[in-house]
């Protein structure tokens, strides 16, 4: 078995989208949408083959600030330090909130900790 994907709502179904185009080199599938629920959503694929579905729905508000229970954060593998320094300082100059630089963790990861433009937690790792 494998995770097939993961969701995430949003408020901004193309804003979100395109952060993922732009910065993790993925591509979107067809935009979905059933007016009758107010309800719209987007496959964002990776090259690997792993997919976010991105989804939107008017009824659906913003999130609890901070840390709670339930799903974390997105880790997303960059493939080498140089990567994960290059794209964090890049999203930085780009105006995204950088939680933590890039470092060597306590278990093992190269990684930075990121926030898209929906405050979500990204892990940038290698």
């Amino acid at each position: 078995m494998h995770i097939d994907h993961i969701a995430i709502w949003t408020t901004d179904l193309e804003k979100e989208k395109d952060f993922f185009l732009k910065y993790f080199n993925c591509t979107a599938g067809k935009m979905y949408s059933n007016p009758r629920k107010h309800f719209s959503s987007c496959f964002i694929s990776f090259a690997d083959g792993s997919r976010i579905e991105l989804m939107k729905r008017n009824d659906i508000g913003t999130r609890y600030e901070g840390e709670s229970l339930g799903y974390a954060h997105i880790a997303i593998k960059a493939g080498s330090r140089e990567k994960v320094e290059k794209l964090t300082e890049r999203l930085e100059k780009d105006g995204f909130t950088i939680k933590s630089k890039p470092r060597q963790t306590g278990d093992g990861y190269y990684e930075s900790v990121i926030l898209d433009p929906e405050n979500n937690i990204i892990e940038i790792t290698c």
